[in-house]
């Protein structure tokens, strides 16, 4: 640690003016907004007044402008004003988000929109401003700079913030509210931590008894920690209203305290005076900030598992934009169709107003999530418009005169691979057999005498080749349906239905594969003789894994390439919680109940080539609630680790159903887990013994692979070690591993249980939002039908270098399937305009850039060492070279090129782009 500078220099108290504004959190949205239209009248009334108020903070976020001019749109003129005269500095977010919580594709755009939006009202600010998020991410360096910023300022993650947001002295990762922040890639942004909170020069006392008292702390307390002469104090807090007595507070300041100048600053010219003053060396902390050397009971971690709902629905809302709209609709670019901008930006915008820390959190109030549910569904609804239609055009463009000599019977369908690499799986679409429009003068009896007259039998689905597919095919009868044609009326017709079921092999990364139900002679009974993937009355296995299901429903896993065994997977374990929206507790003393000791229901539900699935069933008595202490507790607000309820006497019933699944070219098996939740108070978790020897484990984060530490730091003293992921944790030692990935499920913890067991949390049930207050939430209980998605992959000891990862990345992508009809096309029944490889690079996003219009392609290296990015593109049709670009989608260095690699589907370009040790790497490809 180095040692404090010489207090005997001139001070600066910067006093930078601003408001947190949570859109949603103790109160519904549209409460805290009304107050947020006060507030902003309040503001320029003030900045119109004169020039003494110099400059006030919007947050961060933009969004804060389109709440204010969605009540008062005759504002506009008069806040752009002061936004273009640099008095009310904005951006360069959109959002203030959670980081761990949201996608690392989420996080760029909501740059890209913040740095737009703020552009249209005047220049956005360059401030990495994190000032609540609830820890921060470690590639975070590495997105500020690729976003032309060299800072960071924030309140958690470095030291703790605990009860009411009070600020402890204990656990310091850093010397100073100064230091410098490292990412794996070796990014270094200048931190700066809210050492005493981002209220520290709140409601600054104007009266000189009150002033003298004031100052004569807050100088202390931020001398504290400094490492200069020029000390931050943030006038404001969460929804505060503006002070508008602030210049006569300053100046009674500087009555009481002529040595030292007081400013009615900013971030920028704070920044310039701190960098300009600087006299020692910093320390540095590397990685996430997760408050890792602190208690433990104050990260607020367990908002990763509260109302996981939300999480769930998060997680399809990002994978549906991301990785299926975006992509196809830049593939439909390509082939000349305009790409929506405006859409999908609406519909990322509507996701991502659920992605604050409050809310994508669940940690607000019932009537926030409530509102969340139809965000989610807004966003998705336009992403699956947008999918509808660039699959509609796409597929217009394939060939599929292929199955023309099938007859007219032939009902072609198109697979679409949207995720990076090449894929085998499991698909179903509902197919139209046959059609009768209203438009035909048909009577509605007579329609249906024919659709129910359709003959289904001798039909076979086939590939582009002509080769059988063995699938299942549901008859679904006579429904309705309707075309909604751009150049007339809609079109509504009754038609006969079926629901096919198979496995797509090999659709290319980014592309397509042709399919058509047709009539054959030569028929194909394989599905109903499918017993290839059953080895025995409770096992499954294919040329990857063989698992075998015991009595109590737990199955063994067996990895045929390394030949490690895994068992006790896929036990069930159930506590009480005591905490709040933010924190687990479980009771003092309890002793977990597992469903280790009880015997399954086990029966075989789907046999076919393709895939073999076993329905699990546990009936499980757990306790209903936590006993009657805990209403008392909570009526007056004893902190909950300090809580001594236990569980109620009183059991109800929760019966698991488990889906255990293995498709033929799985890499892992597949488990759904469904319970119907009527206790309260409680948490469930399925649990994965890994029996590997490792100190540490690897996790999904947001452009990289963290690597975390089983045990935690000596200074940890909450019993529970529960942390965030996005897609997948794993844990491996130097010849194996086990990746656990999950749908929507953020949180987990390695046990210290000496076997390393990976337990994810499916469920947790609180009945209050805690923090400052009494907040009840009985809709956070969760009570009712629950889903959950797993799947689990063993590996070599190297997820990234095998194909572990990539079968956990590829687990969060739906497929995309159309039917379509036989026609010529440009594009060959299995297409893809763009290939790549790179080793241990993840594939991360494909969209079109608004304003060039260029194409750009995202990955991120999964290791800390140095790749080579092999590219080639088909379908680009330009003499301009490929760039280089940042996450703003700038243009960089050009890259250069190599024409004539050809392949069966490829005839174009090749790009070598180096990729550094964890780096981000953004190509542009123009069009």
């Amino acid at each position: 640690m180095t040692e404090k500078k010489n207090k005997s220099k001139t001070k600066r108290a910067h006093i930078i003016s601003h408001t947190h504004w949570d859109r949603e959190w103790y109160l519904p949205y549209e409460k805290h907004h009304m107050r947020l239209v006060q507030l902003v009248d309040s503001l320029l009334d003030e900045l119109d007044e004169g020039a003494d108020y110099k400059s006030f903070y919007l947050d961060g976020q933009t969004i804060i402008i389109d709440d204010y001019l969605q009540v008062r749109p005759e504002q506009k003129e008069r806040l752009e004003k002061h936004i273009r005269n640099g008095r009310i500095v904005i951006g360069p977010w959109y959002i203030l988000q959670d980081a761990f919580l949201t996608s690392g594709e989420a996080n760029v755009r909501n740059m890209q929109v913040g740095h737009r939006d703020a552009m249209r009202y005047g220049t956005p600010s360059k401030i990495g401003y994190f000032p609540d998020t609830f820890g921060l991410v470690g590639q975070t360096p590495q997105l500020m700079l690729q976003s032309g910023i060299d800072n960071v300022f924030f309140g958690r993650g470095v030291k703790p913030t605990g009860f009411n947001n009070t600020v402890s002295d204990a656990g310091y990762e850093s010397s100073f509210s100064e230091l410098m922040w490292e990412g794996p890639d070796g990014s270094k942004v200048l931190g700066v931590l809210f050492a005493n909170w981002y209220s520290n020069g709140n409601e600054i006392p104007v009266d000189e008894a009150s002033a003298r008292k004031f100052w004569e702390t807050k100088l202390a307390d931020a001398e504290k920690y400094a490492s200069t002469n020029e000390l931050l104090y943030m006038n404001g807090c969460d929804h505060q209203p503006i002070q508008r007595d602030l210049p006569e507070a300053i100046r009674m300041a500087e009555q009481l305290h002529p040595d030292i100048e007081f400013v009615h600053s900013n971030f920028p010219d704070y920044l310039n005076a701190l960098k300009a003053s600087a006299e020692h060396e910093l320390s540095t902390v590397k990685g996430e900030l997760r408050s890792q050397r602190t208690d433990g009971w104050g990260t607020l971690v367990n908002t990763a598992s509260a109302r996981v709902y939300l999480k769930q629905m998060n997680q399809l809302g990002q994978a549906m934009l991301e990785k299926v709209a975006e992509p196809l609709a830049s593939y439909a670019h390509l082939l000349g169709h305009a790409y929506p901008h405006d859409q999908l930006t609406y519909a990322w915008k509507t996701l991502m107003q659920n992605h604050p820390h409050d809310s994508i959190c669940g940690c607000s109030v019932d009537e926030v999530h409530r509102e969340m549910v139809t965000r989610f569904e807004k966003s998705r609804h336009v992403a699956e418009a947008m999918i509808e239609e660039s699959t509609s055009q796409i597929a217009a463009s394939v060939d599929t005169s292929i199955f023309a000599s099938y007859g007219e019977d032939a009902r072609p369908l198109i697979t679409f691979n949207t995720t990076g690499w090449e894929r085998s799986g499991i698909v179903q679409i509902e197919l139209d057999a046959a059609r009768i429009y209203f438009r035909d003068g048909i009577s509605l009896e007579g329609m249906a005498v024919q659709m129910n007259n359709v003959d289904l039998s001798g039909r076979v689905l086939v590939d582009e080749k002509g080769a059988h597919v063995p699938c299942t095919v549901e008859d679904l009868g006579l429904q309705f349906g309707y075309d909604l044609p751009y150049d007339r009326f809609r079109q509504p017709y009754s038609c006969r239905r079926v629901r096919i079921t198979f496995e797509a092999e090999n659709v290319p990364a980014l592309g397509l594969k042709a399919y058509a139900w047709v009539r054959s002679e030569a028929q194909d009974d394989s599905v109903s003789n499918g017993t290839a993937l059953r080895s025995g009355e409770r096992s499954l296995e294919n040329q990857y894994v063989a698992v075998t299901i015991a009595d109590n429903g737990s199955f063994t896993l067996k990895d045929k390439r390394t030949g490690r065994t895994y068992q006790d997977l896929g036990v069930y374990e159930n506590v009480g919680d005591i905490g709040n929206e933010y924190m687990f507790k479980q009771p003092e003393n309890e002793v977990a109940l597992t469903t280790k000791e009880l015997t399954a229901g086990i029966q075989i539900i789907e046999d076919t080539p393709y895939r073999v699935s076993y329905e699990i069933i546990h009936d499980w008595e757990i306790p209903a609630s936590a006993d009657e202490v805990l209403d008392r507790e909570q009526r007056e607000l004893i902190y909950y680790p300090h809580r001594k309820a236990q569980r109620s006497k009183q059991t109800t019933t929760l019966r698991i159903r488990t889906i255990l699944s293995l498709s033929r070219s799985g890499k892992g098996v597949q488990v759904q887990t469904t319970f119907n939740n009527q206790a309260k108070d409680h948490r469930v978790r399925a649990l994965f013994p890994t029996d590997l020897a490792t100190a540490v484990h690897h996790v999904d984060s947001m452009f990289e692979i963290a690597t975390r530490d089983n045990v935690p730091a000596p200074e940890w003293q909450n019993p529970s070690n529960t942390q965030h992921q996005q897609s997948f944790v794993d844990v491996s030692e130097e010849q194996a591993g086990l990746v656990v990935a999950n749908l929507g499920l953020n949180e987990y913890e390695v046990l210290q249980d000496g076997r390393n067991t990976i337990a994810v949390t499916l469920l947790r049930a609180v009945g209050e939002l805690g923090d400052w207050g009494l907040f009840p939430t009985p809709e956070a209980q969760c009570l009712g039908e629950h889903s959950f998605q797993m799947e689990i992959i063993p590996h070599d000891g190297s997820g990234a270098s095998s194909d572990a990862y990539i079968e956990a990345y590829q687990f969060q992508v739906p497929w995309t399937l159309v039917q379509t009809d036989v026609h010529s096309g440009t594009l060959s029944s299995t297409h893809t305009p763009f290939a790549w490889q790179g080793e241990g690079l993840a594939f991360s996003s494909l969209k079109v850039n608004e304003e060039s219009g260029d194409l750009m392609m995202r990955w991120y290296n999964m290791k800390p060492d140095t790749s080579l990015l092999s590219l080639v593109a088909n379908e680009l049709n330009t003499n301009e070279e490929a760039y280089k670009s940042n996450i703003l989608e700038e243009k960089g260095e050009k890259l250069a090129s190599s024409a004539g690699v050809s392949t069966n589907l490829f005839s174009g370009k090749k790009w070598s782009i180096p990729a550094g040790p964890c780096e981000i790497v953004t190509v542009g490809l123009p069009r």
